[in-house]
C-alpha cells in the first residue's frame, strides 16, 4: 500500500517552478471575472445563481492544462451547454432523483462523445441540473442559458486573455518545445493517418491531440538521433 501511495504522484508530469502559481492566478482571475460579469448581467434582483460549481472544474482544465483537448473552447461551451440541457430534460421527465441522476450523467457523456465536445465538468452540469430540482423544473431550459452558457462563455474569454498574457497558446495549437532539436533525418515516415490509427487502436481515449503527439514524437526522434551521433564509434 505504501509503495502504491508513493507511486501516485509520479503518474503526472512535474509542474515547472512557478507554473503552479500562474495556473492558480489565472483561475482566480477567471472565476472572479466570470462571477462579476455574470452578476452585472443578471442584476441584483435575479434569483439565478451567479456561478455554477462545475465552473471550478472547468477552470482547472482551462488554466492548469489548457493544452488538453478537454479544455478546447468547443469542449467547454458545447460540453457544458449540451449536458445542462440533457440534465434539465431528464429532470423534467424522470421523477426518481437517483435514476434521473444516473441517466443525466450517462446521456451527457454519450452526447458529448458523439459531438466531440467531451468535457468532464459537463457531467457535473448534467448532475447539477437534476440535483437542483425543483428549482430546475421551475426555470426549465432557462437554466441552460443562465448561468451555464453565460458562465462558460465568460470563462473561455477569461482563459483566452489570461493564457495569452502568460505566453501560452489558447485555444491551444501544437508547437515545438522550448529547446527544439533539429531532426537529422526526415520525420515524414509516419503520416497523420498512422497517428490516428495508433490512437484508435490503443482502445482508450488519451488526453492528447494527434498534432501534439506528432510534435512530441518528432522531438523524441531528434533527441535519439543526437544521442546516437554523439556516441563514440
Amino acid at each position: 500500500m505504501l509503495r502504491l501511495i508513493r507511486r501516485l504522484p509520479s503518474t503526472f508530469a512535474r509542474v515547472v517552478a512557478g507554473e503552479w502559481l500562474r495556473n492558480a492566478a489565472g483561475a482566480l482571475i477567471g472565476i472572479a471575472a466570470t462571477g462579476a460579469v455574470t452578476a452585472s448581467i443578471a442584476g441584483p434582483s435575479s434569483g439565478l445563481p451567479i456561478l455554477m460549481a462545475p465552473m471550478g472544474a472547468s477552470a482547472v482544465l482551462l488554466f492548469a492544462v489548457p493544452a488538453s483537448p478537454l479544455a478546447r473552447p468547443w469542449a467547454v461551451l458545447g460540453g457544458n451547454a449540451l449536458s445542462a440541457a440533457i440534465g434539465v430534460g431528464i429532470a423534467l421527465s424522470v421523477p426518481s432523483p437517483v435514476l434521473a441522476a444516473g441517466l443525466a450523467v450517462g446521456a451527457a457523456i454519450a452526447a458529448m462523445s458523439l459531438l466531440r465536445c467531451l468535457h468532464p465538468p459537463g457531467g457535473a452540469c448534467a448532475l447539477t441540473a437534476v440535483l437542483a430540482a425543483p428549482q430546475t423544473i421551475e426555470e426549465g431550459f432557462l437554466f441552460v442559458l443562465a448561468p451555464v452558457v453565460v458562465n462558460s462563455v465568460l470563462l473561455v474569454i477569461a482563459a483566452i486573455i489570461c493564457n495569452r498574457a502568460l505566453g501560452r497558446s489558447y485555444p491551444h495549437h501544437a508547437h515545438a518545445t522550448q529547446h527544439p532539436h533539429l531532426p537529422a533525418r526526415p520525420a515524414n515516415l509516419l503520416t497523420e493517418a498512422d497517428f490516428d490509427a495508433v490512437l484508435a487502436d490503443y482502445g482508450e481515449v488519451l488526453d492528447i491531440s494527434r498534432k501534439d503527439l506528432q510534435m512530441l514524437y518528432q522531438e523524441l526522434v531528434s533527441r535519439a538521433d543526437d544521442k546516437r551521433g554523439s556516441q563514440p564509434r
